[in-house]
């Protein structure tokens, strides 16, 4: 038998004094039963999870990626073309959260976190997307309320929106816009502006929940650090159905 602090430091999980906090603050289970003081002990068969995180299993990260554009959103592609897991120096096995067309760039999240995927992707949490986008011709206010009303494509009403218009180019005929969206279908604002008369140029997405793409190049990835993964969860907990 050994002090439960010991043996979350002895696994590599962190400090014993770290340890310690995370027992007095009540996010350490054993056997299913949470444990708030020091003088705890177990043994090797115990079963000790912190903050629902089976201890000694694979650590969780969250990757944060500038994609570039003519990049596959997925794991691996059978066509041979170059996947976003591809740009990421990782032992791990992660997964892209959710998809960005092949044609499109900018803030992709990856990550080995099977629960984070679901919420992330599922219709029922409604998380917000942000993306730049520039089409051809002159959109109007009344695209823009069309857009904000929720426009037909194929079979269905898309959900509300919210559209800005940045800039109007009159002698190139381009309008740079800013547009927010929670459905995420298929090719859909590409969709959405199509039925509205106007080609999508550009599609680029700056932020997703509330984490934003900031100042990465394409291609250029990070880590979230672990207070951004706590403020992702806790936006996604709070649209938890």
């Amino acid at each position: 038998m050994e002090r439960l602090q010991k043996i979350i430091a002895a696994s590599g999980y962190c400090s014993r004094r770290k340890a310690e906090e995370l027992i007095l603050q009540g996010r350490v289970k054993v056997n299913g039963a949470v444990v708030d003081e020091l003088g705890f002990k177990a043994d090797e068969t115990a079963e000790i999870l912190i903050d629902d995180e089976l201890l000694g299993s694979e650590k969780k990260v969250v990757y944060l990626l500038n994609k570039p554009k003519n990049v596959i959103s997925s794991a691996k592609d059978d066509r041979g073309r170059k996947t976003v897991v591809d740009l990421i120096d990782t032992d791990l096995r992660i997964y892209p959260l959710g998809r960005l067309d092949y044609d499109s760039s900018g803030l992709l999240l990856l990550s080995n976190d099977g629960q984070l995927m679901q919420k992330l992707i599922h219709p029922s949490f409604e998380v917000e997307k942000v993306y730049e986008v520039r089409t051809k011709g002159r959109v109007s206010k009344q695209d823009i309320q069309a857009l904000e009303n929720g426009v037909r494509i194929e079979d269905y009403v898309t959900a509300a929106a919210k559209a800005e218009i940045l800039d109007y180019n009159e002698k190139k005929d381009l309008t740079d816009l800013r547009i927010t969206i929670h459905e995420g279908k298929n090719r859909e604002i590409r969709k959405m502006f199509a039925s509205l008369g106007h080609e999508v140029l550009k599609l680029h997405r700056i932020k997703e929940a509330n984490i934003e793409l900031g100042d990465l190049k394409s291609g250029e990835y990070r880590l979230l650090k672990p207070y951004e993964v706590k403020k992702l969860r806790q936006y996604l907990d709070r649209s938890d159905t």
